[in-house]
């Protein structure tokens, strides 16, 4: 009896744990709410687990392995591979074009699935997969093809016809339901905005590249000012709080029947402007709000990649955990989206139709996300919270 019930206990493995969609997962599943729990949670990464921001107690096992390494995979996952019911996928690997994109991320992913899916006591059940908006505007960080990109108009529907170019997001979409149709399971796919969350090792980070800017003005004593264009403080755009991703990731898979196979768009449900967001970002980093300013025109990116020293200083005068800024920012991309000339903003109507109604308030969210990155030390206290 107790191991038939130990047999019917959902196993999940997070793949990407370490990133800001998955340590939200994480502790969503070992919530002691989550539905359909109590959950065994594994998390993977490429890299070993964190040694200081990571909390290792959310996790019943962390597993380091390459996923593009198929002997590596093998491994490291055969010995759960008939135990695992969901796979969460939010693992994300980026090359310099998208078709190296497209061939790197399908890898990692049949990889994968081979492996778990080759026990004849296989129990996978479902497979969540975290794709984005560049669903709804093509490969935008790819050169090749940006010049000729026209995103779909928003608000973004799911049901929008696919860009003529190439997008690793199409590719995993097209295998996982190919190969769980196949094999038996079922699966869904999440296509995020910007993500909010906390983490030193996610790929685009937009809220700790805020922060960090903001550290280094307060730093040198220079004024915090808004690098987009005119456009986007004026003009609406929207967010995904993590903590929002894991709950529709953990609905889709384990609580609504009518959500598999299915696609859904997931965002905090409301939008914003730059322009009110500056201001609450300059009240959370103690820094003068100065309204925008179009003839004070200023390279952010380039002046940014000459501050790595003064990052590294600010991390030695505040104690916090050793991270290069190039590691931990992504000023190129985040400055992409502050150059749009379109509204980013997604539709949220599916997710509701079929029942979710996750909603967070993007404003108010900002100040607990910096608070968590301040605990887990990994940007600094301002001067009213004190030196930690």
């Amino acid at each position: 009896m107790e191991q038939q019930q130990e047999m019917q206990k959902p196993v999940a493995l997070i793949v990407g744990v370490t990133g800001m969609a998955g340590l939200s997962l994480a502790e969503a599943l070992k919530g002691l709410t989550a539905p359909a729990g109590p959950w065994t949670v594994y998390g993977a990464a490429r890299r070993p687990k964190p040694t200081t921001w990571f909390p290792s107690s959310i996790l019943d096992r962390y597993i380091t392995f390459d996923a593009v390494n198929l002997n590596d995979t093998k491994l490291h996952l055969s010995p759960i591979s008939n135990q695992v019911t969901h796979i969460f996928w939010v693992a994300i690997q980026v090359r310099d074009t998208e078709e190296a994109n497209v061939a790197v991320n399908s890898l990692m992913l049949s990889n994968v699935l081979n492996v778990l899916t080759s026990s004849p006591g296989s129990r996978l059940r479902h497979i969540t997969i975290q794709t984005g908006t560049k669903h709804y505007m093509g490969p935008i960080f790819d050169s090749a093809h940006s010049g000729q990109l026209v995103p779909h108009d928003p608000p973004f529907m799911e049901d929008s016809p696919r860009l003529p170019f190439p997008n690793f997001y199409y590719a995993l979409e097209d295998f996982v339901a190919s190969y769980a149709a196949s094999k038996g399971f079922t699966w869904s796919v999440h296509r995020s905005s910007i993500i909010i969350g906390a983490s030193a090792r996610s790929v685009y980070n937009a809220l700790l590249t805020l922060a960090v800017y903001a550290s280094i003005c307060r730093h040198e004593g220079k004024p915090f000012r808004y690098p987009g264009t005119r456009y986007t403080w004026d003009h609406f755009c929207d967010m995904s709080d993590a903590r929002v991703l894991a709950e529709q990731q953990i609905w889709a898979a384990a609580v609504s029947e009518t959500a598999k196979n299915q696609a859904f768009n997931c965002t905090n449900g409301d939008v914003f402007t730059w322009k009110s967001l500056w201001k609450v970002l300059c009240e959370i980093f103690e820094v003068e709000f100065l309204p925008f300013n179009e003839t004070e025109t200023f390279d952010w990116v380039a002046e940014m990649k000459e501050k790595g020293s003064v990052w590294d200083a600010i991390v030695e005068e505040n104690g916090l955990c050793k991270t290069k800024m190039e590691e931990i920012t992504c000023f190129s991309a985040l400055n992409m989206v502050l150059q749009f000339k379109f509204q980013h903003v997604c539709s949220m109507n599916k997710s509701r139709e079929f029942g979710f109604f996750g909603y967070v308030d993007t404003l108010k969210s900002m100040g607990m996300w910096v608070e968590k990155l301040r605990y887990m030390k990994i940007i600094p206290p301002t001067t009213a919270t004190g030196r930690r």
